[in-house]
């Protein structure tokens, strides 16, 4: 029989508009005498004809004086707007001189950004800033529990009954188990009944650590058998005959002798675990006797718990790189 335990658990013109430059009523240049030209007004007439000079007297003789006036308040005029063009480009070259004072004062400059690079560091390009990349190597995968109670080169933890079946007692599934003797022994030959010695011995057991439990009335010991790999303990399970040895002691009295007990067997790894079950009072055990198939599961699974508990603590070690791991 077999525990039933857990399983490897994204802009034109307008109309009647005006030519440019000439008022309504007056006369085009050329239809007058010369006096009469574009933006003149009527000449003055002297003896009938043009006055050909412009503020001549009335003899005809030109008005000297005048006409040096004229000429001075022209030249005045030409000097006036050279002095003020002149202001105005002395005021334009002030401005491009006092901006280039400014720039070359400045530490920083703006790139095509908008970001601010320090003066003398490389600018900013408008190449698009690289993603981050990430390695097409996939990491290796975290070290299974299993890989290290497997095989006794890498199964280093310390192992021993107290490890196994720690405290004085167990809880599972609310039941309350009180714990009795325990034993550790390299002799696994001894420790087997109904052949099951044999088994071990020939598949190279190593050593087997047994301990016994009671809970009103029904008591049992399970045994964990430890081989150099997997492959041993698969065999062992598989040729199982008779059953786990009963281990008394520690307020325990003998039981299953000479009577009917429930015995099983499993492996995971390389160990092999085995129950044997009955009633303290030396009843024997029938497929109605619930309390011990009950207890038989709760230990089983207990074992193969605490042996799996082995694997995750070395495995857990060795992913956070644990020297001798």
């Amino acid at each position: 029989m077999s525990f039933g335990g857990p399983q490897w658990p994204q802009e034109p013109q307008q109309p009647g508009q005006q030519p440019y430059g000439q008022q309504p009523g007056q006369q085009q240049y050329g239809q007058q005498g010369y006096g009469q030209g574009y933006g003149q007004q009527p000449a003055h007439q002297y003896g009938g004809q043009a006055d050909p000079f412009p503020g001549a007297t009335q003899d005809g003789t030109p008005d000297w004086g005048a006409l040096a006036d004229a000429s001075a308040a022209g030249r005045r005029r030409k000097r006036l707007l050279l002095i003020g063009g002149g202001a105005l480009a002395a005021l334009a070259v002030a401005a491009i001189v006092a901006t280039a004072v400014v720039k070359s004062n400045d530490t920083t400059t703006t790139g095509k950004n908008g970001t601010v690079t320090p003066t003398g560091s490389a600018a900013p390009t408008d190449a698009p800033t690289p993603g981050p990349s990430f390695s097409s190597v996939a990491p290796p995968p975290p070290p299974n529990p299993k890989d290290f109670i497997s095989d006794e080169k890498k199964d280093k933890a310390p192992l021993s009954a107290e490890g196994l079946f720690p405290g004085k007692k167990l809880t599972m599934n609310g039941r309350a188990y009180q714990k009795g003797a325990t034993s550790s022994t390299t002799d696994c030959a001894s420790v087997g009944e109904g052949g099951l010695g044999a088994v071990l011995k020939k598949n190279g057991c190593d050593r087997v650590i047994r301990a016994t439990y009671v809970q009103d009335g029904v008591v049992l010991t399970v045994g964990v058998a430890v081989f150099p790999n997997e492959a041993a303990a698969l065999k062992a399970k598989d040729q199982a005959t008779g059953g786990i040895a009963p281990l008394a002691g520690a307020g325990v009295k003998e039981f299953c002798r000479a009577t009917v007990c429930l015995r099983r067997a499993n492996s995971i790894g390389r160990y092999a675990y085995f129950t044997q079950a009955g009633f303290s009072n030396g009843s024997k055990v029938t497929t109605s006797s619930k309390a011990v198939f009950q207890a038989s599961d709760d230990l089983g699974t207990f074992a193969f718990n605490q042996i799996y508990a082995r694997g995750k603590s070395q495995a857990a070690a060795a992913a956070a790189g644990a020297p001798g791991q």
